[in-house]
């Protein structure tokens, strides 16, 4: 696949604010199909690398849904939203410099892993499974506008997600799992959905 029509294409089904803040590279050593690391607290851009090898093998649909719901996790990364362990962070930063000043190490070694262990809990939510859920919702809300039914774009997605796997050469993973799960619930094809308890994970 030549990957500049398709990266022309996947811009004009992205949401503009995925076209003001996301760049699409092409990658193709990458083992991913699809790989957006999560984007550093400084920085407002977002990169997308796409091997565009593998890309190919996917229906124009599974494209589609993979590039919103990633466009749409990686727009949904807020280091500096109001929460307690930004809070936490911000009081360990505060805590080095007046320990610092005092020239006291023992309290400049406290702060400082208060305000690694606060920064260690935000990371870690940007991979939690609601996350996640919230980031195959909004792409299939965004879907819909693009003219997918809720059923077709739920559908699309959660076959893209298990060739991703397939392509990939390994296993779902956990939360992979809670996800087809989920949208196999909003595409029709399971009576059961994700109970609350698993997506606060």
């Amino acid at each position: 696949m030549n990957p500049e029509p398709e990266i022309r294409r996947l811009l004009d089904v992205m949401p503009a604010s995925g076209r003001m803040f996301v760049k699409l590279v092409s990658k193709p050593d990458q083992r991913l199909v699809i790989d957006a690391p999560a984007p550093l607290p400084w920085t407002s851009d977002r990169t997308i690398y796409i091997n565009f090898d593998l890309w190919s093998r996917f229906s124009r649909s599974q494209r589609d849904l993979l590039i919103l719901r990633t466009v749409s996790w990686s727009t949904n990364i807020k280091w500096f939203q109001p929460s307690p362990m930004l809070g936490l962070t911000a009081l360990g930063a505060i805590g080095i410099g007046i320990e610092f000043a005092q020239q006291d190490f023992v309290g400049v070694a406290a702060a400082s892993g208060l305000s690694a262990i606060a920064l260690f809990q935000i990371w870690r939510n940007t991979k939690s499974s609601r996350v996640e859920l919230e980031a195959d919702e909004k792409a299939i809300k965004i879907a819909q506008r693009r003219g997918y039914t809720e059923t077709e774009a739920a559908r699309a997605l959660c076959s893209a997600i298990e060739s991703v796997a397939q392509n990939e050469g390994r296993m779902l993973s956990f939360v992979e799992l809670l996800r087809c799960q989920a949208l196999r619930a909003i595409g029709g094809l399971c009576p059961v959905g994700l109970p609350d308890e698993l997506r606060q994970e």
